[in-house]
């Protein structure tokens, strides 16, 4: 039996993207373009790296977890309180990339972090769509 008053919460974002995985990881890895359509950063491509994403209302501290090139980018995320950490996964189909992000460790008294992310990413992923159609 789980207790769900502890059970952590996770925010999932997926979309089938029309351009091969190799495009979309150099704007999940690339610090210029990963500004771009997320957050000023200072990351590097490197496991235990760690590195900020900054933005108006503050920053986020971070560090590299998995790195799998064209398939999984996994970063701790801690802002305000929030330990978290998010996943990327990469997965090559016949008409581009199936790519799935999961920014998981929510508790359940973060409600409000968990429904910002829930709208943060869909914005982040409108952004990077954008991205990825302006770069060769």
């Amino acid at each position: 039996m789980t207790n769900t008053a502890t059970e952590a919460l996770s925010v999932v974002v997926e979309r089938q993207i029309s351009f091969p995985p190799e495009k979309i990881w150099r704007a999940l890895t690339q610090p210029h373009l990963i500004e771009e359509w997320l957050m000023k950063n200072d990351f590097m491509p490197v496991v235990d790296h760690r590195f900020n994403l900054r933005a108006d209302w503050g920053a986020v501290d971070c560090q590299v977890l998995a790195i799998e090139p064209n398939k999984t980018l996994s970063y701790t995320w801690a802002a305000y309180g929030l330990e978290s950490v998010v996943t990327w996964t990469l997965t090559a189909t016949s008409t581009g990339t199936h790519l799935r992000m999961e920014q998981s460790g929510f508790r359940p008294d973060q409600q409000q972090a968990y429904n910002g992310a829930k709208g943060g990413w869909q914005q982040f992923f409108a952004n990077l769509e954008q991205v990825l159609a302006r770069i060769d």
